[in-house]
């Protein structure tokens, strides 16, 4: 449900904020979207900045003063977020990607020297906590990180999530518990540490081969875990962990600890020189409050999580578990497109909406085998509502389907044998010449970096304008990244890797054998329509030459782009051999799990152009 609320319950809120404020002597407060684990998709608890400010997207960062509020966020919210922020006192501040940190410059001037800024460390990641309270000292300005103003001014703030905590079981967990904590703990020794906190969920459950349901779309639960050389200790709430889970980690030489106790182990640690003694954090990936809890003394060693890069790079058992996911998830895509046509076709049918599309592509994922949930929340955006990037339907503001237009729908599923994530556009009536070149363009985009081959090692980031190309050349250009990395039944966005302009092309971000990745450009045009094409691929060895290892994407994803929006004009005979090529692999793969309207309608729309 919703935290947002009307506009005048939030007018109250923001003023209960001041309130709170002037009461601690705090000009300025810092809401970032965030929970002691840095994730993207929040429990309820922690969706503060929702909460008071009504913008609902994933990404954002709010920040009120005596006079001013807005909330800062990247160019997939900025049309959301203006319709839900219009007629309210909270400006949008406009950044360039959901890693901009402009909203720091702002404070630095904004704030006079000798004021002070708040913001609760439990939820504000250590590397951003650096740069904030360095820019702030050089202003003269006082940060205080030791309070959380929400505590005071949310009376009916959720609680915490109790869902139960299990086993992801063989086959489709490849690899066992006790061979990951040797693994990890052998990254550990090389990196000179003796015991490795984590913080983040999806690292936490792919080490302990454990799943959970607290946060909506990952398959995760609120954990921090404290990796020693002989034990591995689980910070979980009680009752999350049944006592015959519990029994079979303690035979792993895994402890469970109260969720509230890992700030406490941390202060418990022994100080000391040397790897003996150190503690490895990934200050990308853990709190300033977490880190201002290790016990002083104690030698602190910062590099990425090892599992952060175990877990990016999916085995031969994974990507062939995740072939079959594919074909199970492509399957129902057939069943429900073969639906939706029937639907756009039929003269006296009743009204279809962008709600409907989520609720029936859902109901056909939920009928495959091995299906737990959606990977994220479904886009179904028709027209003027696709050029939103990350719009979600509701059952109060959703268009209806008809006339002439596109539908673009984004939608994707966690199975126990993987995460699938995949958008396709769907013409309603007569699509315009204007439409299909769009269309075009991108699909062309897509077929770039799909067949590139390019040295292991390459920084993931510089490929991202190798999509770009053909949609520059036809004057066009999107608003977000070209592609995230893609986890296995975890989080549907992972890194290291990230296909994204606004990324940092440093050695993590490398491109390796087995990483996952989507690819996915775009053009939106606002107020009228949006298109974006998304297929997942994975990273396989190519050619081996003098100049080293070369890789190549094998595409994963299994479901026909539909050929009428194709201006086949715009098309080289390179392209449409690719598309070509492509539906072969759709109609073979998928041939032998359709039956009945949706056979029909695979073989029909997978017709070589």
């Amino acid at each position: 449900m919703s935290t947002s609320g009307s506009h005048a319950s939030r007018a109250k809120r923001l003023a209960a904020l001041r309130a709170a404020m002037l009461r601690h002597g705090v000009d300025a407060v810092v809401v970032p979207s965030a929970d002691p684990h840095l994730s993207e998709y929040l429990p309820g608890f922690w969706q503060g900045r929702e909460w008071l400010s009504g913008f609902t997207g994933s990404v954002g960062t709010f920040i009120a003063t005596a006079g001013f509020a807005g909330v800062w966020t990247d160019a997939r919210y900025w049309t959301q977020a203006e319709t839900e922020l219009a007629g309210t006192a909270v400006a949008l501040m406009k950044i360039p990607s959901g890693a901009s940190l402009l909203h720091i410059d702002w404070l630095a001037a904004n704030v006079a020297p000798g004021q002070c800024v708040a913001v609760d460390a439990r939820v504000l990641g250590l590397s951003t906590a650096r740069l904030l309270a360095d820019a702030l000292a050089a202003r003269g300005i006082t940060l205080r990180t030791d309070i959380d103003l929400l505590e005071e001014v949310w009376d009916a703030r959720p609680g915490l999530p109790q869902a139960a905590v299990f086993e992801h079981p063989e086959p489709f967990a490849t690899m066992s518990r006790a061979a990951k904590l040797v693994a990890t703990r052998a990254a550990m020794a090389k990196l000179g540490a003796r015991q490795h906190f984590i913080s983040t969920l999806d690292d936490i459950a792919y080490l302990f081969n454990l799943r959970g349901a607290d946060v909506n779309y990952n398959p995760v639960f609120l954990a921090h875990a404290l990796v020693g050389p002989d034990e591995a200790t689980l910070f979980v709430a009680h009752g999350k962990v049944s006592p015959a889970l519990a029994n079979a980690l303690r035979e792993d030489g895994v402890l469970i600890a109260p969720y509230h106790a890992a700030a406490a182990a941390l202060a418990a640690l022994a100080p000391g020189d040397g790897p003996a003694h150190a503690l490895l954090i990934d200050p990308r990936r853990v709190t300033a409050g977490m880190r201002a809890a290790v016990a002083p003394g104690v030698p602190v060693v910062e590099a990425t999580n090892p599992t952060t890069f175990a877990k990016s790079k999916k085995s031969e058992a994974e990507i062939e578990l995740l072939r079959a996911t594919m074909e199970q998830d492509g399957a129902a895509l057939c069943e429900f497109f073969a639906w939706l046509e029937t639907q756009l076709g039929e003269w006296l049918r009743a009204t279809l909406t962008e709600v409907d599309i989520d609720t029936r592509i859902t109901a056909a994922r939920a009928r495959r085998p091995g299906f737990v949930c959606p990977s994220f929340g479904t886009i179904a955006g028709f027209n003027a509502n696709g050029a939103i990037m990350h719009y979600r339907a509701s059952e109060h503001t959703c268009a209806e389907i008809k006339g002439d237009g596109l539908l673009l729908i984004d939608s994707g599923g966690q199975y126990l044998g993987g995460t699938t994530d995949i958008t396709r556009v769907v013409p309603v009536g007569t699509p315009s010449a204007a439409q299909k070149r769009d269309f075009t363009l991108v699909l062309k985009g897509l077929i770039a970096l799909s067949s590139a081959h390019f040295p292991q090692g390459t920084r993931a980031p510089l490929l991202d304008a190798i999509a770009r190309a053909p949609i520059w050349a036809g004057g066009a250009e999107y608003g977000h990244g070209t592609g995230h990395g893609v986890g296995f039944f975890l989080n549907v966005h992972e890194g290291p890797q990230s296909i994204s302009a606004s990324t940092m092309p440093e050695p993590h971000t490398a491109m390796e054998q087995g990483m996952i990745t989507s690819i996915e450009p775009g053009i939106y045009r606002p107020g009228r329509w949006g298109i974006r094409l998304e297929n997942l691929v994975a990273n396989r060895r190519a050619q081996e030459t003098e100049f080293g290892q070369f890789l190549a994407f094998e595409t994963l994803t299994l479901c026909p782009i539909d050929t009428r929006l194709l201006d086949l004009a715009l098309l080289r005979p390179d392209e449409a051999a690719w598309l070509n090529n492509y539906h072969a692999t759709v109609r073979a793969r998928l041939l032998p799990h359709v039956a009945g309207p949706a056979k029909a309608w695979l073989e029909q729309r997978t017709e070589a152009i």
